[in-house]
């Protein structure tokens, strides 16, 4: 991923429609070779250049794909632990 950029994709709920694909500028999704739960091919990640741009998110009609920043990640971990 980008520096501080994690972008993760859902497998089970991904239905390989391409959507994500199209619209990435950087183009850093594929699709799979696996399948998921489903019998379907999931989007994965295909290399590290994610510059957080949020359209894959977007255009996702499953809500399969989230993206968080590093920071985001450490303060949630930081919160959980302090419970």
């Amino acid at each position: 991923m980008g520096k501080g950029i994690n972008l993760k994709v859902n497998k089970n709920r991904c239905k390989g429609c391409g959507l994500c694909i199209e619209v990435c500028p950087q183009k850093i999704l594929i699709i799979s070779r696996s399948f998921n739960k489903f019998g379907y091919h999931f989007v994965e990640v295909a290399n590290g250049d994610c510059k957080g741009c949020k359209r894959c998110a977007i255009i996702c009609p499953d809500a399969a794909i989230e993206i968080f920043l590093e920071q985001d990640i450490l303060t949630k971990t930081i919160y959980k632990e302090n419970k």
